[in-house]
């Protein structure tokens, strides 16, 4: 990932993965093997455990301990209420952010944000439409 993806991809981690637990109950591997499957491939697995061990102690998950066939077992991470609403939170603020970064970028079809501004061409369309109309 390039260094702005990266920056980005630090401030909505969090939410990314809240989103993910709110589908199933999962284990960090699996976490960022799905993420890695929207096309995070340069992820690294250490960069979710870290996550991981933060929300849980925001107390955001449950955690289960599940047999694995293969070593230890497997820490499954289950989203909990305090976890739903951060998630709750995030899309929120994903949701505010989203339509500003949209209308500076010239996207905006919300009537609310285009009469803010004032396009000199549209006023005077407008005032070539309202003469024709006597």
């Amino acid at each position: 990932m390039g260094n702005q993806m990266t920056e980005m991809l630090k401030g909505t981690l969090e939410g990314m993965v809240l989103a993910i637990l709110a589908d199933r109950p999962a284990y960090g591997y699996e976490i960022t093997a799905r993420l890695r499957d929207q096309g995070f491939t340069d992820l690294v697995e250490g960069t979710v455990y870290a996550l991981l061990v933060r929300i849980e102690q925001r107390g955001f998950v449950d955690v289960t301990k599940v047999p694995s066939e293969k070593g230890p077992p497997r820490k499954v991470f289950s989203l909990n209420d305090q976890g739903r609403a951060q998630l709750d939170e995030f899309w929120t603020t994903w949701e505010f952010l989203s339509q500003r970064i949209q209308w500076l970028r010239g996207d905006s079809t919300d009537s609310t944000d285009s009469s803010t501004s004032t396009d000199s061409t549209d006023t005077a369309a407008d005032a070539a439409d309202t003469e024709g109309n006597d």
